[in-house]
């Protein structure tokens, strides 16, 4: 009875933690981010950042219809001027797209705004990282952070800016988090 019990305990508790997952989804492919001038995006993201160009697209734009509000949540008049795809290292690909919009909102997104973000590079050495970002003229945020208690402690970190204000972050865990000492699982790291 009691093996009985422990089975169906086991099985509920692996009801309630089960997620709900999309069919067949493999990860991330990539991440779409909206730029003030496409080429200016590119170099800074390949002579920079070190990420490799690949395909341009566009222009898109429905001057008569509702194509660009109906399929990507835009205003019906907003073009898509270009759009690139740029691969940095092992990564997500990034989609890089230059919009014109009568309603574009031309203020770089904070952290703190809703649908903020910001994208994260790993590097073995983090000093050396900012040491390059600094003789480039780019703009880092503050010093490198170290976490030192919890489950990223082994993890450095610092934010930087692109030349039109996206923020980005670089971060560093050659010996792994602390987490990895007590799970199984594992977080996605370009490291592996």
């Amino acid at each position: 009875m009691k093996k009985f019990l422990l089975f169906v305990l086991v099985g509920l508790n692996m009801t309630v933690t089960a997620q709900a997952a999309i069919p067949t989804m493999k990860g991330t492919e990539h991440i779409g981010v909206t730029v003030p001038n496409l080429s200016q995006a590119v170099s800074f993201f390949v002579d920079v950042i070190g990420c490799e160009a690949f395909y341009q697209l566009g222009p898109f734009a429905d001057d008569k219809g509702n194509w660009m509000q109906e399929n990507l949540n835009v205003h019906p008049r907003a073009k898509i001027m270009k759009m690139q795809l740029v691969r940095c290292g092992n990564g997500s690909n990034l989609e890089l797209f230059e919009y014109q919009s009568p309603d574009q909102d031309k203020s770089p997104v904070k952290n703190s705004d809703i649908g903020g973000h910001h994208i994260a590079f790993y590097v073995d050495d983090i000093a050396k990282a900012v040491s390059y970002l600094k003789s480039n003229d780019i703009a880092v945020q503050g010093d490198i952070h170290v976490m030192e208690s919890g489950p990223s402690a082994g993890e450095s970190w610092v934010y930087f800016t692109s030349p039109w204000g996206m923020q980005l972050e670089l971060v560093s865990y050659p010996r792994g988090k602390a987490y990895e000492r007590t799970s199984n699982s594992r977080l996605f790291s370009p490291k592996h």
